[in-house]
């Protein structure tokens, strides 16, 4: 596969890396042992940056990655997140940080972490603070690099200046576009790498889920407010014109929708989540798929018109946090 690198200063990595979320059971039962062959294949694929979190599955994530991380640790790039606690707060402030860092080390069964994002932005801490306290463990070798995820452009710009930031997660594909409008201009002056989460939409852009009620109780996205009951079949419409121009090209809409992203410049590495080696081959392919820019923009314009929030609360895009409190969505 193609490699990118991680910012200015940061590893290079397979241009498509691997969301682990899904090993937590977050959109259904995950079988373990299914589990542990994609993530060995994954690296034989060269999906070599893999992203988890303290809080997926409590910390069971990265105990769940940990084995076949240290197994193949010089072929993985391992980037984990703190700052949302087990009830879905944020507290993401210096001595958070400080806690964590110890905690992901101990689960993931390694000496360093090689990219430590704040998983979405404390208001009620500067972000100068918490940036502050992550340099600190930068310097005492526990991390390598460091992200944040889901951030405005002022407060990637704030970060920025306290310590080097390699790469800012953010939710980005054909179905949502955010950041395109401020951050990912910014993000490019800076020199950040953007590590786009959720680039299939959830599974929606893969067209493999053709009806809501295929979903399981225990799945998280029937919460969404893009794949309720008013809004599903409207935007599995759209997903259809998806379709039918991967079917003219001959590939899947899946690997369409990732070309699509990859196109957008060297400097953007989704992480796709799957548990399924199939899947996963089926990203790594996307990685040699060229789009031209002419192309991109025709799909952009082509594939347009979700409806519902994508999220169901306006902290999730971790500088709005709602008045009511500090819940937000993963």
């Amino acid at each position: 596969m193609i490699s990118r690198q991680l910012g200015a200063t940061g590893p290079r990595v397979g241009a498509v890396g691997l969301g682990c979320m899904s090993f937590s059971s977050f959109y259904g039962p995950c079988d373990p042992a299914e589990g542990q062959r994609a993530l060995e294949a994954a690296v034989d694929l060269g999906i070599t940056l893999w992203d988890s979190a303290e809080v997926y599955g409590n910390g069971g994530n990265e105990e769940f990655v940990g084995p076949v991380l240290r197994r193949r640790r010089d072929e993985v790039v391992i980037a984990t997140k703190f700052g949302i606690d087990a009830t879905g707060a944020v507290s993401a402030g210096p001595e958070q940080a400080r806690a964590a860092i110890d905690g992901s080390l101990s689960r993931l069964g390694v000496d360093h972490v090689d990219l430590w994002y704040v998983h979405r932005i404390d208001p009620s801490v500067p972000i100068e603070d918490t940036v502050g306290a992550m340099s600190e463990i930068v310097a005492a070798g526990k991390v390598r690099h460091l992200g944040l995820s889901e951030a405005s452009a002022t407060t990637l710009r704030r970060a920025h200046s306290v310590h080097p930031i390699s790469a800012l997660q953010s939710e980005w594909s054909l179905w949502t576009r955010d950041i395109e409008v401020e951050v990912l201009g910014v993000a490019r002056e800076l020199g950040v790498a953007i590590v786009p989460y959720s680039p299939l939409g959830r599974g929606m852009l893969t067209a493999t889920l053709d009806r809501r009620d295929a979903l399981t109780s225990d799945d998280r996205r029937l919460a969404g407010p893009r794949f309720s009951e008013a809004n599903f079949d409207a935007n599995r419409a759209v997903v259809d014109r998806l379709v039918a121009e991967a079917d003219a090209r001959g590939c899947s809409a899946g690997q369409l929708a990732l070309a699509w992203l990859l196109a957008q410049g060297d400097d953007v590495i989704p992480i796709p989540g799957t548990r399924r080696v199939q899947h996963l081959e089926e990203n790594a392919g996307a990685a040699s798929m060229a789009l031209t820019r002419e192309e991109a923009d025709a799909l952009a314009g082509m594939v347009t018109g979700f409806v519902g929030e994508r999220y169901g609360y306006a902290h999730a895009y971790g500088d709005s946090p709602p008045s009511e409190g500090k819940t937000t969505s993963l």
